[in-house]
């Protein structure tokens, strides 16, 4: 390979590392946070996630006869889990923490053979729908990125929101007037000149790259041996499953996009992917691991599809996991910077959907009702997730997640209507009715 094309291809993967990385750190920080972690504590937490963020990433895209599903994905800890850590943690410790991961992790690759199986349930306007869902329950993450981030001083700030806008003008933009190698790396440009605007209005913070450490390595069982109790085992098992259906959205969109018709050994080879994933991530003491879709909106919208680009971009995060201080510099990236790039990587996971159920026979209404049920469940737990907070907390796990409301709606629909054996009555048998009861 060139130099110029290694130079094309590390710049694709940086642009596919700033896409999750905020993602990926934000939930060691609100776990960190909430469990009570020491600087030290927490800045490991934030290294061994990157790190295995990063090994997770390349167990999925190296396919062989066991592992990995051979696409571009790129995986990151899943948010699903905080709310079920922090309560583990609280009531448990830390260890028991580790304990009910590295336990899901095994679960998970147990049951990757069986759900290797279920690739009959996702037709197209199942995943249609599923994409569609996903794209749309992240948008209100761009938005409160570009006001500045949930919970900050300068919420929907002018200066917020016209670095926002600035990015995604740029993307724009460029997508617009420039083409091949220079189209492809929009995102990456637009964050980057976002970055130096919002440098000059004197908003990024360089404290946490003076900070960090040149060099950490990533230890198992750092924050001791894992302990192992019932309930917090359940609990996580059924966060790793509800990953594992976000996934599955996942797998089919990037299936599609690259021409590639999906089997279920190749659906359980995913699986099991994500299994070992896990359960790495329990014994390095990180986080269950699903596949991000914002990655997918990238890879529509550049375009490029080469699973070398995804090796780069695992490669770099485990880079970014061993050296803390280089990793801090993406730390340094406002909010509002990323909710401008994620609206157009978002945005077009829901045009990518909307392109899938364009295959669907829509002139049967039960088509119409999938679609209608499970995009309006999806979009309406997340915006008034509340309506829930009576529930048990295992249903909760289900229902407070508009990715998994939805998708278990679309595939519980699909089955009633296209699975079930369902006589209808024709309309010589409505005929011969009235003439038998006369008889």
């Amino acid at each position: 390979m060139s130099a110029a094309k290694k130079a094309k291809t590390l710049s694709l993967g940086i642009q596919h590392v700033l896409a999750m990385y905020a993602g990926a750190v934000l939930v060691p920080l609100i776990v960190g946070d909430a469990l009570g972690l020491t600087p030290a504590q927490l800045t490991y937490l934030i290294s061994a996630d990157i790190f295995m963020c990063g090994a997770a990433t390349l167990l999925q895209v190296w396919k062989n006869r066991f592992f990995g599903i051979g696409l571009p994905v790129v995986l990151g800890c899943t948010f699903t889990a905080v709310s079920p850590m922090i309560a583990i943690g609280s009531k448990y410790g830390i260890s028991s923490i580790y304990g009910s991961i590295i336990a899901a992790g095994c679960i998970v690759i147990a049951l990757s053979f069986f759900f290797g199986k279920l690739v009959k349930f996702f037709p197209p306007v199942v995943t249609g729908s599923v994409v569609t869902i996903i794209g749309i329950t992240l948008i209100p993450v761009a938005m409160n990125n570009m006001a500045g981030g949930e919970g900050s001083a300068d919420y929907g700030s002018f200066e917020n929101l016209g670095l926002a806008f600035l990015v995604l003008f740029i993307i724009v933009l460029l997508y617009r007037f420039t083409k091949g190698f220079m189209k492809a790396i929009a995102i990456l440009i637009g964050i980057l000149l976002g970055t130096a605007v919002a440098a000059f209005l004197g908003k990024v913070e360089t404290a946490e790259v003076a900070n960090a450490q040149v060099f950490r390595i990533i230890e198992p069982f750092y924050f001791g041996l894992p302990t192992f109790e019932f309930a917090p085992i359940m609990t996580m098992t059924l966060v790793a499953i509800v990953s594992l259906v976000e996934s599955t959205g996942v797998y089919f969109a990037l299936g599609d996009l690259t021409n590639r018709s999906l089997k279920e050994k190749d659906l359980a080879k995913g699986y099991r992917a994500e299994g070992i994933a896990v359960l790495l991530g329990g014994i390095f003491n990180a986080f269950p691991y699903t596949a991000y879709s914002q990655n997918v909106g990238l890879i529509q919208l550049t375009g490029v599809k080469k699973n070398q680009v995804i090796v780069v971009t695992g490669v770099l995060l485990m880079v970014f996991g061993l050296f803390p201080k280089i990793a801090a510099f993406t730390t340094i990236i406002p909010k509002s910077v990323l909710g401008g790039a994620m609206v157009a990587m978002f945005g077009m996971v829901i045009a990518y959907g909307i392109k899938m159920l364009s295959r669907v026979d829509f002139a049967k209404q039960e088509n119409l009702l999938i679609v209608a049920c499970s995009v309006g469940i999806g979009l309406g737990v997340t915006v008034v997730p509340q309506m829930f907070d009576h529930l048990p907390e295992s249903i909760k796990l289900l229902t407070s997640n508009g990715i998994v409301a939805g998708s278990f709606t679309a595939i519980l629909l699909h089955i009633i209507y296209h699975m079930i054996p369902f006589k209808k009555e024709t309309e010589q048998e409505l005929m011969e009715e009235p003439k038998q009861s006369v008889m």
